[in-house]
């Protein structure tokens, strides 16, 4: 039997604002959604995704406007419905998982007191079994310390587990819809099989309807029972998701099932001294080591990335390098010289030398300042340019990175896509004119064309920059296209090092093994086969 229809959209249209006048997202979409279904959203950055999904919760963005169309939820229509029956809706019937939990927490609360909101306020549970509650979906979330882990601040864990939380808060209230935006971009590959599985699980347990916004086919392979492919605001097609995998009929859906073919040339040997050496540091925070005797080296011209799943150090390494964080033990060597241990104590040329592009330029770009500013800031400071010098400093930066600059320089970054806005961040970190650039996640936000894409200009800008690049990834399809080495992490120790092609065809650890099983593949039964040989299948 059919299960019944729970949300239907026809010809929805989404208007956006520039300056005084509207143009069109979202271009007379149609949707259907039944009970217990789950659909895939997919298509490049810009393509209306996000946009569609929020306006299945009757909402549009500031600068947006729906226009035109019916959204029609369990028989309530959501165009018409007053602000009040919409928010009644919102987290108690429906619920939305953000992409970026980092920006969607109130860092000013416990996660608990977060997760219990919604229950409390809606009158669905008292916040002592909301509380009860939160734990158990914690533990189903594989969360540290479950009974713990919710009285911290979200600033307090990693961003893996952050967005693990807001999954599990937007569960709180057993919604008859969630919508998935990018949820597991976060997370490394052994996590997010297990986050993947836990939100199935519960999905199907709980009867409840979900769409799934993604830029990874292999996830929305494993999640979904229907594929909608959206382009600039226009539906391309739609289908079964085994037949959408099998047979697409778009040549752009063809191209987005193309496997990623970029792959950066191999570089000569490392010779001479290293721009960058981490030497055995021990580093952590209060009580606790994060990180214990780690050392790797990192040469011009070279890329080395650092994997290991949420939790392992990575960032924490970074950290140290860039003097935010001092180690305990060991040293940070800059072209064979030590580093002071604090950023305070070293010299605005040191400081100059290692600069960072983050993995959210959502929240990395200041969205009231525009393009020359934010490009023109690190110039000014660490170059003194001023005056015209800075200006042709500055259009030269936006052309090296793929953008015109009589067009974007007076742009704020809520006028740019997700790959604009990186190359944004990319540009920021050159106008410093560093040696050292760690790229912290850069890719993992932005669909498959645009990533390859960004790491497309980052290779050709080491090659003319002569730039090290330190790569934090738990992407490794990013690390087979654009690393020289790899350095695999776990619980703060190197468990495994070595150039790429030998650690990627011979792994001798059993961690990175595991990583390199846990690795989506575009079959609809790979997660399943995944969990049955690990013995986790529910």
């Amino acid at each position: 039997m059919e299960k019944k229809v729970l949300l239907t959209i026809k010809g929805l249209q989404i208007e956006g604002r520039s300056g005084d006048a509207w143009h069109p997202i979202v271009k007379g979409v149609d949707l259907t959604l039944h009970r217990g279904e789950v659909l895939g959203l997919i298509g490049e950055s810009g393509a209306g995704k996000s946009t569609l999904g929020l306006a299945a919760m009757g909402f549009a963005r500031d600068g947006c406007r729906i226009s035109g169309g019916t959204i029609d939820f369990d028989g309530i229509d959501l165009r018409t419905a007053s602000e009040i029956e919409r928010r009644g809706l919102r987290g108690k019937r429906i619920a939305y998982v953000a992409q970026s939990a980092a920006a969607s927490f109130n860092p000013a609360h416990k996660l608990i007191d977060q997760y219990c909101e919604a229950p409390v306020i809606h009158r669905v549970m008292p916040r002592e079994k909301a509380e009860a509650d939160a734990i158990e979906l914690y533990r189903r979330m594989r969360l540290p310390n479950p009974e713990e882990i919710g009285f911290r601040y979200p600033h307090q864990v990693s961003g893996g587990q952050l967005q693990r939380a807001m999954t599990a808060m937007a569960m709180a209230c057993r919604p008859d819809l969630i919508i998935f935006d990018e949820p597991t971009t976060a997370l490394d590959v052994t996590t997010q099989i297990e986050v993947l599985a836990a939100i199935r699980d519960i999905v199907r347990q709980f009867g409840t309807a979900a769409i799934y916004i993604t830029h990874d086919l292999a996830v929305v392979a494993q999640m979904a029972d229907r594929i909608k492919v959206l382009l600039r605001g226009n539906e391309v097609e739609e289908a079964n998701t085994r037949k959408m995998l099998a047979e697409p009929r778009d040549d752009y859906t063809k191209s987005l099932w193309a496997v990623r073919s970029f792959a950066r040339p191999e570089q000569p040997s490392a010779t001479g001294t290293p721009v960058v050496s981490v030497r055995n540091v021990t580093a952590g925070y209060g009580k606790v080591n994060v990180l214990t005797d780690v050392s790797f080296d990192i040469h011009a011209r070279r890329t080395v990335a650092v994997v290991g799943e949420s939790g392992s150090g990575k960032s924490t390494t970074a950290r140290v390098i860039t003097g935010l964080l001092p180690p305990r033990n060991g040293e940070v060597l800059f072209n064979g010289k030590p580093l002071p241990p604090e950023f305070r104590a070293r010299s605005r040329d040191e400081l100059r030398q290692c600069q960072m592009i983050y993995q959210m330029a959502d929240t990395a770009l200041n969205p009231k300042l525009r393009l020359r500013e934010l490009i023109g800031r690190p110039a000014e400071m660490y170059l003194g340019l001023r005056g015209k010098a800075l200006d042709d400093r500055i259009r030269d930066l936006l052309s090296l990175i793929e953008l015109d600059p009589d067009k974007y320089i007076d742009r704020l970054p809520g006028e740019l896509s997700g790959g604009q806005k990186q190359r944004i961040g990319i540009a920021r970190a050159l106008a410093a004119e560093p040696q050292l650039i760690i790229c912290d996640e850069v890719t993992s936000a932005l669909d498959q064309i645009v990533q390859e894409g960004i790491l497309k200009l980052l290779a050709r800008l080491q090659d003319e920059l002569n730039l090290a690049y330190m790569f934090i990834t738990h992407d490794l399809a990013t690390v087979r296209s654009i690393a020289d080495e790899v350095v695999v992490m776990q619980q703060g120790v190197v468990v495994e090092r070595g150039p790429k092609a030998a650690l990627f065809a011979a792994p001798q650890e059993d961690y990175t093994k595991l990583l390199l099983s846990s690795v989506p593949e575009m079959d609809p039964d790979w997660l399943n086969r995944l969990l049955a040989a690990r013995g986790e299948l529910a």
